[in-house]
């Protein structure tokens, strides 16, 4: 079976160019980058080399740039150390955050008693600015604004450079989750004043483990893992050398190839709309994702007008591998907090969500093969929901 794989929101492929990088690091500088002897400091080189190379990237300074096991990771340090460390009384975010942050504002909210803000998004699934700005201007608590760049799911980017203006003039911190567009986008941290971002490397073919987060250095967060100076006394324990090195070879090849490689899925999330809509009549695209310029171009969320839970099962017994969700919560009995906000409760009733993420490897074939698996599978259901409206 020729096996079909978009769900590259979840994870991308290894590009080989890394997989090479990392196995020679893994050879050759296997040294404890702590260690004062060569075999130590050599790998200590690799690490700082990577670290100018991503600052380089956000026009920041490399002590602004530490490196984590994932974007998880970095996010609950972010959330966490903002309250127990920096004074964060109050937290403004919206219902459509990755569960990392979510969950880790709810901690915050229980244990430690901070205020929590949620700003409810439109039924497209867009934060309204203007609600932003009444919340920043409506306490003098110290407040972290904390809202993802490009949702995980849909796709819908906020105006990070707005919200990061926003947050400056009212005194507050902002901390953005950027996995979904990092190396994806150009980001130009000197440019854009946010004080806080995440990143995954195996969301741009770089190897799972690894990330990093942005901390700016005049915020003073502090870490929450102990132990040692590694990484400014901000993350302790020994580094990943080899996934570090992985992550900066993944970083250069996204970079060398951003315009081409964002053209190509451009075209192939338009097509993809296309044939989606001739293959099943009454399909509907949720949030902004099928718009150009309003999207993140990786992500398509699309809308079965019929209920069918085994569709993914489905999908991938036919050897292509889609998500109906985010990964994090493909395991979950009831939808994600996303599909609850953009969708009406007919349409959550009556109808099948799917994501369907992209890479620079994706073909038309392939998004050819899931319209034809799609038309096949959708023949067994009377489709009675097309009218069906959009809260």
């Amino acid at each position: 079976m020729n096996k079909i794989y978009l769900d590259n929101a979840a994870t991308t492929p290894l590009a080989e160019e890394v997989i090479d990088a990392m196995v020679n690091t893994m050879k050759m500088n296997f040294g404890n980058p702590s260690s004062t002897h060569s075999f130590g400091q050599e790998a200590k080189i690799l690490i700082e080399n990577v670290r100018r190379q991503v600052a380089d990237y956000l026009n920041v300074t490399p002590a602004e740039i530490i490196f984590t096991s994932c974007g998880t990771e970095s996010n609950n340090m972010i959330i966490k150390s903002a309250v127990d460390h920096l004074g964060i009384q109050r937290i403004i975010s919206s219902p459509l955050e990755h569960k990392c942050v979510s969950e880790s504002i709810l901690d915050m909210k229980n244990r430690k008693g901070v205020e929590v803000n949620y700003i409810r998004p439109d039924e497209k699934g867009d934060i309204d600015l203007s609600k932003l700005e009444a919340l920043l201007k409506s306490s003098d608590k110290k407040t972290l604004v904390s809202l993802m760049h490009a949702n995980n799911e849909i796709g819908n980017l906020i105006d990070i450079k707005k919200v990061a203006e926003l947050c400056k003039t009212n005194n507050a911190l902002f901390h953005s989750d950027t996995v979904q567009t990092m190396a994806h986008m150009q980001l130009n941290f000197s440019d854009i004043q946010v004080d806080f971002a995440s990143c995954s490397a195996h969301k741009f073919h770089g190897p799972k483990g690894v990330g990093f987060a942005f901390i700016r250095k005049s915020s003073g967060l502090k870490g929450i893992i102990t132990g040692g100076p590694q990484e400014r006394s901000l993350r302790a324990g020994t580094e990943n050398v080899a996934g570090i090195v992985g992550l900066g070879k993944a970083l250069e090849l996204s970079l060398d190839h951003l315009e081409e490689y964002a053209a190509h899925m451009q075209n192939i999330k338009a097509y993809a709309v296309e044939k989606l809509t001739q293959a099943v009549p009454g399909i509907k695209f949720n949030g902004r994702s099928s718009e150009k310029e309003a999207s993140l171009y990786t992500v398509l969320s699309a809308l079965l007008p019929y209920k069918n839970p085994l569709i993914g099962l489905q999908l991938d017994m036919k050897g292509i591998a889609i998500s109906q969700g985010s990964a994090c919560s493909s395991g979950a009995s009831k939808p994600s907090m996303v599909m609850m906000m953009v969708l009406s409760e007919d349409e959550m009733d009556h109808c099948t969500p799917l994501r369907i993420s992209f890479s620079h490897l994706t073909t038309t074939s392939d998004i050819d093969a899931l319209a034809d698996a799609l038309h096949e599978i959708s023949k067994d259901f009377v489709i009675e929901n097309t009218n069906v409206e959009h809260r």
